[in-house]
């Protein structure tokens, strides 16, 4: 009885043998070659278009409609002045007076001179019509008489040049001189502004030159003031500054432009035309790369890597303006450690 039952346990230890070797046989077949790891499941995104309007702020200036230094055009001592400080004037208000004394005397003596040079030419004429005197003596007194009149022209020119008056109407500043003082051409009595008109000067980065011309509306406000104001762009620059590669604008201001002074800071706010067809993504499915930015595409099974092109961002999606269509899915998750071609399942789509 004891030697049946050792024999059937032998038996079942040899088949069990068997069997072991017979699956350590099956691993060790190259034919199977390794286990096969599982493809990953990651998260996806489905391209899709959207209306997108972009909004930038830039820095600008307050600027006068016109705006100049006030200079005599000649040198001499100050008479008069009359500069109201801060006040509005109108154009070709007397502002300064320089000393004409010898001008007046000129004038006066050259004024004298012509009476007689006008009663010597009529006498003279008078002559030459019975033939008392030649043509030749009646031109040189007619001549004597334009070169009289040509001097008092001249000297009323100087006289005219030694008064100081406003080129235009506008807002006078502080002037910088008292009277008593001697002044150049190089002298800045003081300045004026054409506040009436105010304009808006900002420059916009190269990329935005072909989004933006004359006619458009920007809105701006100034620190200290929380009104908006309003501007609409009439001219450009003819060029690209080189140094920061942007381009200056000039709008001019329309509306109430009160609690704005020429040369303050304004932070302007630029709409651009609506984008029907924008193509945002999540900022994580954009991988930087040495030459660009690419995304993964999800292509039969398969990560796709695929160069793309960027616009704006904000602080959770990036716009692709090229490298992608409608309806491409892309991998938002676990991009780092992917490989091209490699096997990946699509799980959530964000």
């Amino acid at each position: 009885m004891n030697t049946e039952c050792n024999c059937k346990s032998l038996v079942s230890v040899f088949l069990l043998s068997l069997l072991l070797l017979a699956c350590q046989a099956k691993k060790a077949d190259p034919k199977n070659g390794p286990s096969k790891r599982p493809a990953p499941t990651l998260d996806g995104y489905v391209i899709k278009t959207e209306s997108y309007s972009e909004l930038i702020e830039i820095p600008g200036s307050i600027v006068a409609n016109e705006a100049t230094e006030i200079h005599s055009e000649v040198s001499g001592r100050i008479v008069g002045l009359y500069i109201s400080e801060g006040r509005a004037v109108s154009k070709g208000a007397l502002l300064a007076k320089i000393y004409d004394g010898d001008l007046q005397a000129q004038s006066k003596k050259l004024q004298s001179q012509l009476a007689i040079a006008k009663s010597n030419e009529n006498r003279a004429s008078q002559l030459l019509k019975i033939q008392g005197i030649s043509k030749n003596d009646y031109d040189i007194t007619l001549l004597n008489l334009n070169n009289i009149q040509a001097d008092i022209n001249l000297i009323k020119t100087e006289i005219f040049r030694s008064e100081v008056r406003a080129p235009f109407s506008g807002k006078i500043g502080l002037k910088n001189i008292s009277p008593g003082a001697y002044v150049t051409p190089a002298t800045v009595i003081a300045t004026i502004n054409q506040v009436s008109e105010l304009k808006l000067d900002f420059s916009i980065p190269e990329k935005y030159i072909g989004r933006i011309g004359t006619g458009q509306i920007v809105h701006f406000t100034v620190q200290g003031n929380d009104h908006e104001y309003a501007a609409k762009v009439y001219a450009t620059e003819s060029n690209v500054e080189m140094n920061n590669r942007s381009l200056m604008l000039r709008a001019r201001v329309f509306g109430n432009t009160a609690g704005l002074v020429p040369g303050v800071f304004a932070k302007v706010k630029i709409e651009f035309i609506p984008n029907s067809m924008a193509i945002f993504v999540p900022s994580q499915s954009v991988v930087p790369t040495a030459k660009g930015k690419q995304v993964v595409l999800f292509r039969d099974g398969k990560a796709v890597f695929n160069d793309v092109e960027i616009g704006t961002r904000d602080s959770a999606r990036v716009e692709i303006t090229a490298g992608v269509k409608v309806g491409d899915t892309i991998l938002a998750s676990g991009l780092m450690t992917l490989k091209p071609e490699a096997e990946v399942k699509v799980g959530r789509l964000i």
